[in-house]
């Protein structure tokens, strides 16, 4: 039951937008085992100065393509499953929308099951 929101500079055209989207949900069937057709996400597109990316932290050097992906989603997969994650995510953007591994940031936020509601009012 994720919630992916991706932000992105506003010089990334939304048909690639649109790709990164598709990977990061697909990287999250495969890999962290989401259910299919559970999609939810939100992709927005900052304006030069409103998405603050650190260009050198941590010696990565990013470009000013790079952008974050913050996923909140049920708590308890592996430390081993996440890194899994990380990187297969990160390959499959850069073998199919062309993306820096540098340029991509990925924050994970685990949530209790019981902090979802779909939809009707009820809790998933």
């Amino acid at each position: 039951m994720p919630l992916v929101r991706i932000d992105v500079p506003e010089s990334v055209e939304p048909t690639r937008r649109t790709a990164i989207a598709a990977i990061v949900y697909e990287s999250m069937v495969e890999v962290l085992n989401v259910p299919e057709h559970d999609r939810f996400q939100i992709v927005t597109a900052h304006s030069s100065g409103n998405l603050l990316i650190d260009p050198t932290y941590l010696d990565i050097d990013r470009s000013d393509q790079a952008f974050i992906i913050d996923i909140t989603l049920n708590a308890g997969r592996s430390v081993e499953l996440k890194k899994q994650f990380y990187a297969a995510l990160a390959e499959r953007l850069k073998a199919f929308a062309q993306i820096r591994s540098e340029d991509v940031f990925v924050s994970l936020t685990e949530v209790a099951k019981e902090n979802w509601s779909f939809g009707n009012g009820v809790a998933q």
